[in-house]
């Protein structure tokens, strides 16, 4: 990935932006793009769709009437977790105790940006392993990013850090000035999704 594709990075910040796309509280372009692109190549395959047209009216469907939502939610109850867990998520999802934004040292638009140091950073905050053995912060992450192309500045931070400690949140705020890079060079935009590979191409 050339960006992050949603909003967040780490535990409940990502199942927190999970749920509210469900819902239609908010839905990330980017993340709404290659969802839609995915589970539309996924029902034509399944032949529950003739084209990907009539699969991604289908989706639109079930994420629009509450159906998607309602199925998440039984998910969650049937795997042991809370029956209102959907309608009652933030009651639920672990929240660190600063979260604060970070800018860029400088203004400038947003080029690039390293997703594997990213990940990195989250791990580093203890919301990923190292060794299976590690235990895992559910709280700590970023959200908010900012968007290639957008200009960060003293009103636009790069993101949001959920962290534990003043010295954690430096630490995952250097790592995340590393990996985004800001110029003055513009941006050109590029597709979220390039290409569709299907069995006739390949034949």
């Amino acid at each position: 990935m050339n960006q992050v594709l949603a909003s967040s990075a780490g535990n409940a910040v990502e199942v927190r932006e999970a749920v509210q796309f469900l819902t239609g509280e908010y839905r990330n372009p980017r993340l709404y793009a290659v969802t839609m692109a995915l589970c539309s190549e996924m029902l034509v395959l399944a032949k529950l769709a003739e084209d990907t047209e009539q699969a991604e009216a289908m989706l639109n469907e079930v994420l629009d009437n509450g159906k998607a939502a309602e199925c998440f939610g039984k998910m969650v109850k049937g795997l042991g977790g809370p029956a209102d867990f959907v309608e009652n998520y933030d009651n639920y999802l672990e929240k660190a105790e600063i979260i604060k934004p970070v800018f860029a040292d400088a203004e400038g638009i947003v080029s690039a940006m390293d997703t594997r140091a990213i990940g990195m950073a989250v791990v580093g905050m203890g919301g990923g392993r190292r060794v299976a053995t590690d235990a895992i912060d559910y709280a700590v992450g970023f959200d908010q990013f900012i968007k290639l192309g957008e200009t960060a500045n003293q009103d636009k931070p790069l993101a949001m850090i959920h962290a534990r400690s003043e010295a954690q949140w430096q630490e995952a705020a250097n790592a995340l000035k590393a990996a985004i890079t800001v110029s003055e060079e513009p941006y050109t935009e590029t597709p979220c999704v390039y290409r569709h590979i299907r069995a006739e191409d390949l034949a």
